[in-house]
């Protein structure tokens, strides 16, 4: 399906202006007309808040603060305007450890350097058409990491053995802009 995203805005946060600039003019040949850019973690998180975009694209950064943690500072600070916000991680660094440590954070979705505009677009349009519901527990806030639509059985985390106090769905409701607590929620008790 072809979108318009004319009304969209954009946030592209990245390690080198080139690949900042790169970013921005394959976004634009989408339609998108607002595309703010910013080099490293800290600006970026500066923008987000001050910019309010509809989608950050994120590198994974190197620094004191990197991609991960900027992606975890919008899904949990206080300061941000949109925790729910879809984060794009795009990054040379394709290790399944990276991936999941991404993942992990609160990512949307994971798109590999060097990309194609083809590729960048699929990501896009993925996003759009594949909203994820939102978790929160107490240990992860962002996008269900699930990509299979089946329940969850007991109360002990797959991965890690732990039990499992809670889990919520969250959901946005489009009528107000906010999220709401989708009725399926997980009680563990």
């Amino acid at each position: 399906m072809t979108y318009t995203f004319r009304s969209i805005s954009v946030l592209v946060v990245e390690n080198s202006e080139p690949m900042s600039d790169l970013t921005r003019d394959v976004l634009k040949s989408f339609g998108i007309s607002v595309v703010h850019t910013t080099i490293g973690a800290e600006a970026g998180f500066k923008a987000f808040c001050k910019t309010k975009p509809d989608l950050v694209i994120v590198d994974w950064l190197e620094g004191t603060m990197n991609g991960v943690d900027l992606t975890k500072k919008i899904r949990t600070d206080e300061k941000s305007p949109n925790t729910f916000v879809p984060i794009l991680l795009m990054t040379g660094f394709s290790q399944k450890r990276r991936v999941e440590k991404a993942r992990d954070s609160g990512i949307t979705e994971f798109l590999v350097k060097p990309f194609t505009a083809k590729a960048l677009y699929q990501k896009i349009e993925y996003m759009i058409e594949k909203p994820r519901l939102f978790v929160l527990n107490n240990q992860y806030f962002g996008p269900d990491r699930r990509r299979k639509k089946q329940a969850l059985e007991g109360d002990i985390e797959r991965r890690s053995g732990k039990k499992l106090d809670k889990i919520n769905v969250l959901e946005k409701d489009f009528d107000s802009n906010k999220f709401i607590k989708n009725q399926n929620d997980l009680n563990f008790y």
